[in-house]
């Protein structure tokens, strides 16, 4: 039988007893992305070029040196490994420390925001399997703490909505390794699309970074589209220069 049709999956808003689950599945989705950043960065044909010119550069220096030039090389790919973690451990961090810390005064006190979480059954016991968040933006607010540390880019350039410039931002979809490829990112974001449509706001709003392929593809598939891109991180400027990874704001109307 298809493992899609065996899913059995619930949808419901957070409580206090998915804390501990919810900062684990948060953490885990956030990290996951360092090895893929890295490995896209390191495998780039410009990299590898100048993996190999430093590596080169150890072998003269050294001596004629093998032990040297993979030390010089070693030494490059160490350091845009350390980029791509600063990338997203600092994310990680900037969010605990913020919306992530008191998830029902950042989300469930608001309502124009929501925070729901897919429980799974499995051998009987349940199990967080999926978590989404929004934060409702009306007409004047202040936009969302996006990778850059500030503002979400790309609303200036858009322009404010058809109605009063309200829209929902999506800060976290995460899915857990386990549950992917069944469907559940789908419906988590149609829960939000849907909650959105309650509140009145005609689009829903989100960042991404190049290196989350699966979910840029199911972004995609849900008929978001790419409104701008830009590199600047929270990170030291050179970080996200060398990490190269790029920032997608998009958005879909509903």
């Amino acid at each position: 039988m298809d493992q899609k049709k065996n899913l059995q999956c619930s949808i419901r808003e957070y409580q206090a007893e998915d804390k501990d689950a919810v900062i684990s599945l948060f953490r885990n989705g956030i990290l996951e992305h360092v090895y893929p950043a890295f490995f896209k960065t390191i495998s780039h044909p410009d990299q590898i070029g100048v993996t190999l010119s430093i590596s080169m550069a150890g072998y003269v220096l050294g001596g004629s040196s093998y032990f040297m030039a993979l030390l010089f090389g070693g030494a490059w790919a160490g350091l845009i490994y350390y980029c791509c973690y600063e990338i997203y451990e600092g994310y990680r961090l900037r969010r605990m420390a913020t919306d992530m810390a008191d998830i029902q005064a950042s989300f469930l006190d608001n309502p124009d925001n929501g925070f729901w979480v897919a429980k799974a059954e499995v051998n009987g016991k349940s199990k967080v399997a999926g978590l989404v968040a929004v934060v409702g933006r009306r007409g004047g607010d202040e936009r969302g703490d996006g990778w850059n540390g500030g503002f979400l880019s790309g609303v200036d350039e858009i322009g404010q909505d058809e109605r009063d410039g309200s829209y929902g931002e999506v800060p976290h979809l995460i899915v857990s390794f386990a549950y992917r490829k069944k469907g559940l990112g789908s419906q988590l974001a149609h829960k939000v699309m849907e909650f959105c449509k309650d509140r009145g706001f005609s689009r829903v709003v989100l960042e991404t970074s190049t290196p989350q392929t699966a979910a840029n593809a199911l972004y995609s598939k849900l008929g978001f589209i790419q409104t701008s891109c830009h590199s600047n991180t929270h990170v030291n400027h050179w970080f996200s220069k060398l990490a190269n990874i790029q920032v997608m704001h998009m958005e879909k109307y509903i």
